[in-house]
């Protein structure tokens, strides 16, 4: 079944992937765009909304693709109107408004689903089976770019608040699905240089992530390293794939057709945030 589905943002991610795939279809039509520049949304080619219940009026889900302050404060009234959300990670800029969207995607009972593209991959989801079958005790992951020295990502939220709140949330969310859930962490560095977290699993796992977004020159891609008792299984970024985005919308068709939940909902974003809040507040 085809949903059809509104489009908030009008940025250089909402250019590159969201406004293409949503409309490349088969599982989603691309209905409409609500932008605070209309003029950007005007390329993507749809009828472009100024106010946003009218975007609303005209879709049964929302896909966001704004800074984390505002997807926090539209999707409340997203949720309120009804309306299943696709939602960009971090969830909100802050745990407060992680908890008022959450909070409100859970009263309304409507879908959610979070762009966490490293988990639609089809070769992370071998990556996990793999690991789940060497008895895992612990893990290393990486993410080191240069993305906030310049160039369509080095956005004000990203200069202000620095790797931990933009990539923090894909490589805790891995080492979290690989080891066991997060039940603690401790964090070292600087936010807008290099940033060290250690985390504990439920399952008494020891993991570590490295985070920067401000390294020049060239840089690996990212990667997650996992040990156990029985070996070792690797991934890093280069190895996703083309087809995270095409499995990512045909999910979140099938959970919004047929009611209920995704294991990557609101709930789940809600869980990383009190992670990232947790570590922030020991770097502060």
């Amino acid at each position: 079944m085809t949903i059809s589905v509104g489009l908030v943002g009008a940025g250089p991610w909402a250019e590159m992937v969201h406004a293409p795939m949503l409309a490349a279809g088969p599982d989603t039509r691309l209905v409409g765009v609500w932008a605070r520049r209309p003029e950007a949304a005007a390329r993507f080619g749809v009828p472009v909304f100024e106010r946003l219940e009218e975007l609303f009026d005209n879709c049964e889900a929302v896909a966001f693709s704004v800074p984390p302050a505002v997807q926090a404060e539209l999707g409340v009234l997203a949720a309120k109107a009804g309306k299943a959300l696709l939602l960009e990670k971090p969830l909100a800029a802050d745990l407060d408004g992680a908890r008022r969207l959450a909070d409100a995607v859970g009263e309304a009972g409507v879908a959610s689903q979070m762009v966490l593209t490293w988990r639609y991959s089809a070769a992370t989801r071998s990556f996990l089976a793999r690991v789940s079958a060497i008895e895992p005790f612990g893990g290393y992951a990486a993410n080191i770019s240069g993305a906030m020295l310049g160039g369509d990502f080095a956005t004000p939220w990203r200069l202000e608040r620095g790797a931990i709140l933009d990539v923090g949330p894909h490589m805790i969310d891995m080492l979290d699905a690989a080891l066991g859930r997060v039940t603690g962490v401790r964090a070292h560095g600087n936010p807008l240089g290099w940033v060290g977290l250690l985390l504990e699993h439920e399952t008494g796992a020891v993991s570590e992530a490295s985070l920067c977004m401000s390294a020049p020159g060239e840089t690996p891609p990212s990667n997650v390293d996992i040990y156990g008792r029985l070996g070792r299984e690797s991934i890093n970024g280069e190895q996703l794939g083309p087809d995270v985005f095409a499995v990512m919308l045909s999910e979140f068709a099938e959970t919004v057709s047929r009611g209920g939940g995704h294991p990557l909902d609101a709930a789940h974003g809600l869980r990383l945030q009190e992670i990232i809040a947790a570590a922030e507040r020991q770097l502060s």
